[in-house]
């Protein structure tokens, strides 16, 4: 059985093959203006690279922010339910996860089988999101890609008072005019970010084996001060921006394998 799982992002979208349970490919790409275009070539990337057409997947779920502009989709979920049941794929133990996204950050606490029991999402400001490091990184002139590495490289502790994105931007704009070392501002923003995380996180619990999945993941430096403040080591997925559309593949099979889904695919 092979089956498709699509994740529209506000920042980036994945499309996922998968065959049984196992990954065949996936094609991930920026969001851009266009959900429903963009949607479809990410999922043209992933038949592409395994040779495959749309025609061959039996089911297609689906997710994330702009799920209901996915056109080729026999069904949408919400995002909370395809990390869960990602994160699981990847690491059967996980009891909770921290997803870090482009514009939000979700808490999620994950049952034994998958299903999650409790989640909690950050408020509309983007400070402790993806695009809150992207115009960061911005302003103190680095890549976006060496911001977690470098911060490791801090030796005086900066606090950023401001958690609105706005106001953090000028208040590490009048750092800099100061004077004070880009690094050192560069650990004190992934303080904040590590601070504002982790008390979303204690609003649904925190229990070992504790995942962290989206585009911040990749960032060491938010890892690190995350894993200080809970107290344990974080697992993370080979590629942490897939566990959504895998979720929402592994949703696709469940719905394929009933006599239910069979009928609406092949109509």
């Amino acid at each position: 059985m092979i089956i498709g799982g699509v994740d529209v992002g506000s920042r980036t979208t994945c499309a996922l093959i998968l065959k049984d349970n196992d990954i065949l490919s996936y094609g991930l790409i920026n969001t851009g203006a266009q959900s429903a275009l963009t949607s479809r070539r990410s999922m043209d990337e992933a038949l592409k690279r395994a040779s495959l057409k749309i025609e061959d997947l039996t089911y297609i779920v689906g997710s994330g922010y702009g799920r209901f502009l996915v056109p080729f989709a026999h069904e949408i979920v919400t995002e909370i339910w395809c990390h869960a049941r990602g994160a699981h794929w990847y690491f059967p133990s996980v009891r909770t996860i921290l997803d870090m996204g482009g514009q939000d950050c979700k808490g999620i606490r994950v049952g034994p089988k998958g299903d999650h029991v409790n989640f909690a999402m950050n408020d509309k400001c983007a400070a402790g999101t993806g695009r809150f490091l992207e115009v960061m990184a911005e302003i103190l002139g680095y890549r976006l890609d060496d911001i977690g590495e470098l911060s490791l490289q801090s030796k005086k502790e900066i606090k950023i008072s401001s958690t609105c994105a706005v106001f953090a931007k000028s208040e590490v704009a009048a750092m800099v005019r100061r004077g004070e070392d880009r690094i050192d501002i560069l650990a004190g923003l992934h303080e904040a970010i590590a601070v504002r995380t982790y008390n979303l996180l204690k609003r649904v619990g925190i229990e070992k084996d504790f995942v962290i999945t989206g585009g911040i993941a990749k960032n060491i430096g938010v890892v690190r001060k995350l894993e200080e403040k809970v107290g344990l080591t974080a697992l993370i997925p080979e590629e942490p921006q897939i566990v959504g559309a895998l979720g929402a593949a592994l949703l696709a099979r469940e719905k394929a394998e009933t006599s239910e889904g069979r009928l609406q695919a092949s109509n």
